[in-house]
């Protein structure tokens, strides 16, 4: 199916100083979708407040979520989530995982993996990931963190604890097709731009050395997409500085909307599934 964009300027789930970027980040990159395939959710003007959460502006985080849950609910084909900030991952992966089993592959330099009491700033990008585990949309097993590099202690004894697997990016193809073969039927692809190195891109809140490169990236996800067919992805967290900035980085963001979107590897269009053992030696 062809490919629809949900575009989310959503900058309320950021901890970062100057979160308004996001929306910055995210009309720039709208401004090379195709009109008559893009969805716009409107995002409240407000900060929101954090309604005895502890997530810091929770309530219009809260409204967006319904919003772009039945933005989803209408669109007949792959979706592509156009963030805004991590959070608007949680109704995306959401729509995805109703149809199945999910492998949700999480390129990003963080994990998200904080929960409302061990989460240092309060901002819902940072517990997305919990969030979705938490609601039982994933998982543990079906995460696989790829290019995470800066997790507080909590995240980490998080991954530890749950189990949830750090897979080298060269690695991303082999462990989606591990999981396909054990009826696995779904994947959803998530990217925080902040995973790639900031000395190839720097449009970003949290720029963390020692990322991957943009190459790297886009063959990853070319080899995702030919273990499982592609059910829906994000690309997030495009914060540029200026108009300037926003145009050195976007040729960077549409060739990762186009390894997400382009025609599938053959392998992606009827995975092959064992119906029974196999012979005997």
């Amino acid at each position: 199916m062809a490919a629809h964009f949900v575009v989310v300027p959503q900058w309320q789930g950021s901890g970062a100083e100057r979160a308004m970027r996001l929306v910055d980040g995210a009309e720039a990159i709208r401004g090379d979708l195709p009109a008559s395939a893009t969805t716009v959710i409107e995002v409240p003007l407000e900060a929101g407040d954090a309604e005895q959460t502890g997530i810091h502006r929770w309530s219009s985080l809260r409204i967006v979520r319904e919003r772009q849950t039945a933005a989803l609910a209408a669109i007949d084909g792959t979706a592509i989530t156009i963030g805004g900030d991590c959070g608007v991952e949680l109704a995306a992966v959401e729509h995805v995982a109703r149809a199945g089993r999910t492998v949700l592959v999480w390129a990003d330099a963080h994990a998200d993996l904080n929960t409302p009491t061990s989460s240092p700033s309060g901002a819902f990008h940072g517990m997305v990931l919990r969030s979705i585990i938490d609601h039982g949309l994933v998982a543990p097993a079906d995460v696989l963190l790829v290019g995470a590099r800066d997790l507080d202690p909590a995240e980490e004894h998080a991954a530890e604890s749950l189990g949830i697997a750090h897979v080298p990016i060269g690695d991303v193809g082999a462990a989606v097709a591990e999981r396909a073969a054990e009826g696995a039927t779904e994947l959803y692809i998530h990217v925080d731009l902040d995973v790639i190195d900031p000395a190839e891109f720097g449009g970003v809140g949290f720029p963390t050395p020692f990322g991957t490169t943009v190459s790297e990236l886009v063959a990853a996800i070319g080899a995702a997409r030919a273990a499982l067919p592609l059910s829906g992805a994000g690309v997030t967290e495009f914060a540029p500085a200026s108009a300037e900035d926003a145009g050195d980085d976007l040729p960077s963001i549409l060739r990762v909307i186009s390894a997400l979107t382009r025609p599938a590897p053959a392998a992606d269009a009827a995975p092959a599934r064992r119906t029974e053992a196999p012979p005997a030696a």
